[in-house]
């Protein structure tokens, strides 16, 4: 019987290609973003091409209601992977940006995948098999305003479980990407015309790097050369140069 994945923010860039990624390997996918036609549309698309199952759960992970669900569906079933991917960024400083809005990425970013996971693992532990990829972004090892503190939280804490459960089957890693050509920037509104290509890594080599990583068992993939140079740098580099550096990249993203 074929096991089970789930997915959240399912319906575009990394996690739509974390749900082609693990359909072809075999699994059912479940499914969770806010949009309900999507969901739909990537579902069916799902079961056309790999011929597996789908369940759709749309939810508005920002709400305590919509993160409910999902805890609800996976305390009802058993799911073999969790990916946490769903995110987005705010394009103001963080002075100048809304409150709610700054609750609203607390709430998706941090929140939901330390709830998830907090409802998931006894399950896994109980059967003593799981993986749990949290996507989160080399923006966690520099100052860039609260997505990077949100990210750097979700890596840290990957870390310290994958660390608890090293003596069982199951493991949790980060996904750390750098530039990754998806709609999360379009959507945010940021100013990205500048970046050279070659700073761009697409959706479907960032997944599968992040895949092959945890099926070697390291806890934290960072796609790209040039992406592992330069998490290098921001994590061992002197910390004046690193706080630097991150501001400059959010002021060019912002649109005046």
């Amino acid at each position: 019987m074929a096991k089970w994945a789930l997915v959240t923010g399912a319906t575009s860039g990394i996690g739509e290609s974390f749900t082609r990624l693990l359909a072809d390997k075999g699994f059912n996918i479940a499914l969770v973003a806010r949009d309900e036609a999507r969901l739909h549309e990537r579902a069916a698309a799902l079961r056309e091409k790999y011929g597996v199952q789908t369940f759709v759960l749309p939810a508005d992970l920002a709400t305590a209601q919509g993160c409910a669900s999902v805890e609800e569906y996976l305390n009802e079933f058993d799911i073999e992977v969790l990916i946490n991917n769903a995110g987005f960024g705010i394009n103001k400083a963080f002075t100048a940006s809304d409150l709610a809005a700054e609750q609203d990425l607390l709430d998706v970013l941090v929140r939901t995948p330390m709830r998830l996971m907090h409802v998931i693992l006894p399950k896994m532990k109980a059967r003593n098999s799981g993986t749990i990829i949290n996507v989160s972004s080399v923006a966690g090892w520099i100052a860039g305003g609260t997505y990077s503190a949100a990210k750097s939280y979700l890596t840290v804490l990957t870390e310290s479980l994958h660390t608890e459960l090293s003596q069982t089957n199951i493991t949790v890693h980060a996904l750390c990407p750098g530039f990754t050509r998806t709609e999360f920037h379009q959507r945010g509104g940021m100013k990205m015309g500048g970046l050279p290509n070659w700073l761009w890594l697409s959706a479907e080599e960032v997944v599968a790097h992040a895949w092959k990583s945890a099926k070697a068992g390291k806890v934290i993939s960072v796609p790209g050369r040039i992406y592992k140079t330069l998490s290098f740098i921001s994590r061992f580099g002197p910390r004046p140069i690193v706080r630097k550096m991150g501001m400059n990249v959010r002021v060019r993203q912002r649109k005046k």
